[in-house]
């Protein structure tokens, strides 16, 4: 209507007038501009990913996408049965561990010690013998009824037949003395290492079922039912928190004069309310400023990326929606004017 205007006042002005109408078209548009006091951006929920603890199929999807969910509500089912059959050996291998470290400590039983005992006393007999049948030889040696030779042989089987009741007596020391501390603690280090080792196979096995780890929304469920994904992979994504927060790009010449925890007002667009909020983080590095905030001479301006926490009263809102932001004070509990 204040075009049709225009060019009516034009027309029946002249060509003259025309000149006019170019410096109120002007004036028109200059006044629909961005204001300089505000930044552009879009609305943000917090988000959370819930990554693949192993490259499992998906067996089971619970949920679909969008849906609310409360914290520990069942997501996904990821297939368990080669984390159960490693979690089957790691408690076999405890086991073992738990009966080796019980015979350390209980010592050697005492049929081992008298079965030492016998050894140590047919070693005796046998260096007893040895030590007599060398001084016979050693005798007869001296009247040449036998060779050097023979003699040496005797000697050399006496000091064996010696040296195994040392051995004997050693061996039966140390079954009377019982186990060392030393092995007694290697043992008991081994049995730690396989708890551990079951500990974190159980913990495998009951992060195969994805479960929410607070309340939400579910935002994206990247894989369908029969995919693989990769460790680390997302098997979900979530909208998380009790209200969302204005993602916005302040340009270079409002930077200085806005801090964290000043506040703001939030304009959603297409809501005539307007939502008080708080700034909760400024980027220190500048950005280029993006396409959708470039209005007349802020194309080659560069801006500070900022989050503005907003209250419960903009939580029925989803993510994504255009907004902008106005850094003007105000008094907290003012009335909207």
């Amino acid at each position: 209507m204040m075009s049709s205007i225009l060019r009516h006042f034009v027309s029946s002005c002249g060509r003259w007038s025309s000149f006019l109408y170019v410096v109120v078209l002007c004036g028109l548009l200059s006044g629909c501009e961005t204001k300089p006091d505000s930044a552009l951006g879009t609305l943000e929920w917090n988000r959370i990913a819930l990554p693949a603890p192993a490259a499992e199929k998906i067996v089971a999807i619970e949920v679909r996408e969008g849906q609310r969910v409360s914290a520990g509500q069942v997501l996904l089912r990821l297939d368990d049965r080669r984390t159960r059959a490693q979690l089957a050996a790691a408690q076999a291998e405890v086991a073992r561990n738990e009966a080796l470290l019980e015979e350390l400590q209980v010592g050697p039983r005492i049929e081992e010690i008298q079965r030492a005992e016998a050894s140590l006393a047919a070693a005796v007999a046998e260096e007893k013998d040895a030590r007599q049948n060398y001084r016979r030889l050693l005798a007869l040696g001296t009247r040449d009824y036998i060779s050097q030779a023979d003699i040496d042989r005797a000697e050399a089987a006496a000091d064996s037949a010696s040296a195994g009741v040392d051995s004997a007596r050693a061996a039966l020391l140390e079954l009377q003395r019982g186990t060392r501390s030393e092995e007694i603690v290697q043992a008991q280090e081994a049995l730690a290492q396989a708890r551990a080792e079951a500990e974190a196979q159980s913990v495998l096995l009951q992060k195969l079922t994805v479960q929410a780890p607070r309340a939400g929304l579910v935002d994206t469920l990247p894989f369908k039912l029969g995919d693989e994904a990769p460790v680390g992979g997302p098997l979900a994504i979530m909208l998380v928190g009790e209200a969302p927060y204005a993602r916005v790009y302040i340009p270079q010449p409002l930077r200085p004069g806005i801090q964290v925890g000043d506040p703001a007002w939030v304009y959603i667009d297409g809501v005539e309310q307007r939502f008080a909020g708080r700034v909760r983080m400024i980027r220190s590095e500048p950005s280029f400023t993006p396409y959708y905030a470039l209005t007349g001479d802020d194309v080659a301006r560069l801006s500070y990326l900022a989050e503005i926490q907003l209250g419960e009263d903009a939580a029925d809102f989803s993510a994504g929606l255009p907004l902008w932001a106005a850094f003007t004070q105000y008094e907290e509990g003012a009335d909207d004017k």
